[in-house]
């Protein structure tokens, strides 16, 4: 199952960089930027899964040597993450529309050949 998602992360990795370097239309970039991160996600969270393992809450009676429990970091980094990746979203669609407004265009090879 890790190994499936190892997959699917590199390959949405891949998608979005496909997209943010061969696309010239600013708004397949910018959903190229938001599958990327979404690869990446997947990636942290997929590092970060131990099979068999458990929350890691526990009492002072409950804890042993023997007790396996997952690493939350991950998860935390992962979360902070889509916080910041729907606000970067957020930024650069204004953008866009800001250029848009002004260039009267979303193609990017019209807007470096103006130069206004």
């Amino acid at each position: 199952m890790t190994s499936f998602n190892y997959i699917a992360s590199f390959f949405l990795i891949a998608l979005g960089l496909y997209a943010i370097v061969l696309k010239h239309n600013l708004i397949k970039t910018v959903v190229g930027m938001c599958v990327m991160d979404y690869g990446v996600n997947l990636l942290i969270i997929s590092i970060g899964f131990n099979p068999g393992g458990t929350a890691p809450i526990f009492t002072q009676g409950e804890l042993t040597a023997a007790s396996y429990f997952v690493d939350p970091i991950p998860q935390a980094l992962t979360l902070t993450s889509i916080v910041i990746g729907a606000c970067v979203t957020a930024l650069t669609l204004a953008l866009v529309i800001k250029l848009e407004e002004q260039y009267g265009t979303l193609d990017t090879r019209e807007i470096r050949r103006l130069r206004g």
